[in-house]
């Protein structure tokens, strides 16, 4: 709450605490101030809340489910694959022109719709490969989750190469990561998605703890194990492609939130899981708090910020794994 109150004061607008109690309060019907916070603070704190907590449960259970500290996401080409729908949307947006033109709301839902689909088509083309090619161990799930990352950035680079500069621009800024986007309608997409991610993620929990063991211990305790890395890819597909949606590729958040809570409670999913979302949510919010104001009145790319914390981070952890 700390933190959510702090992004929602500080700014290059200064808000009081007086307005902020006159707003609470009804006494304050209209201002430049109301405006600034209910129109874009509001919504920007909730929303870095939500996608921090996305982030910080995709990651936990992409850890569960490889058995590594060092899995992320971005290991199963699903963030690629949103990512690779965002960029040919925007570099052949000239074929959806007749499109969007019909209705504003397509207009304003295109880029999210895109970015969740390209998730979900990368997931479903991973669990494809893996049946075809019998791949069963977690190890092979994850080379064949680096190919499809791979391959989806290598398509990202022709989009590129093809782009005019406008779209360079476009796709590069957001690439970065940005919360500077969020709104009371992108909130909502977040929102769903995170309770949907949540409940799914609860009732895997103790199936993930038996899966910590091993595969072999887990077929012993009668878990169904190609059921529950189906159940928990398309979990961490709808959770990440929902944050790209929103914000772009925001890095580190769901590599650094379950270490952080592995260290302070244990490793008990039922655990890891729900606090993890508030780690990585409190992680992003004070994150985006720094990086728009540190340059005020200019703003540095929250994704920016969070790769230069992260990136060390990752270095150190991967040379203790080592030792």
């Amino acid at each position: 709450m700390l933190a959510v109150v702090a992004s929602i004061v500080i700014g290059p607008v200064e808000i009081s605490w007086y307005e902020i109690y006159a707003v609470l309060d009804g006494s304050l019907d209209t201002s430049r101030s109301l405006d600034v916070l209910i129109e874009i603070r509001l919504p920007r704190a909730l929303s870095a809340l939500a996608i921090g907590a996305t982030l910080g449960l995709s990651g936990a259970l992409t850890q569960a489910l490889f058995r590594n500290p060092l899995a992320d996401p971005a290991l199963l080409g699903i963030t690629s694959g949103a990512a690779l729908a965002i960029a040919i949307v925007m570099v052949f947006a000239s074929v959806f022109n007749e499109l969007i033109e019909l209705s504003e709301a397509i207009q304003y839902w295109l880029y999210p719709i895109a970015a969740f689909f390209g998730a979900v088509f990368m997931c479903h083309i991973l669990l494809l490969l893996s049946r075809v090619m019998s791949l069963v161990s977690i190890s092979s799930l994850l080379l064949c989750g680096l190919a499809l990352n791979a391959l989806a950035s290598a398509v990202i680079g022709l989009c590129i190469y093809v782009a005019n500069d406008q779209q360079l621009r476009s796709f590069t800024f957001w690439t970065l990561g940005t919360l500077s986007g969020a709104s009371w309608s992108y909130l909502w997409i977040l929102m769903i998605s995170l309770v949907v991610g949540l409940i799914t993620a609860l009732s895997l929990a103790s199936k993930l703890n038996a899966l910590a063991m091993g595969d072999h211990v887990a077929q012993h305790l009668g878990l169904e194990l190609s059921q529950i890395k189906v159940v928990t890819i398309l979990c961490i597909a709808l959770l990440c492609g929902a944050c790209v949606a929103v914000s772009g590729v925001i890095g580190f958040i769901s590599l650094i939130a379950p270490q952080i809570v592995r260290v302070l409670f244990g490793a008990d999913h039922r655990t890891v899981l729900p606090i993890s979302m508030l780690t990585g949510a409190v992680l992003l919010i004070v994150a985006d708090t720094l990086a728009k104001n540190l340059v005020s009145p200019t703003e540095i790319p929250v994704g920016i910020f969070t790769s230069l914390i992260g990136a060390p981070y990752f270095l150190y952890l991967l040379n203790k794994k080592n030792h």
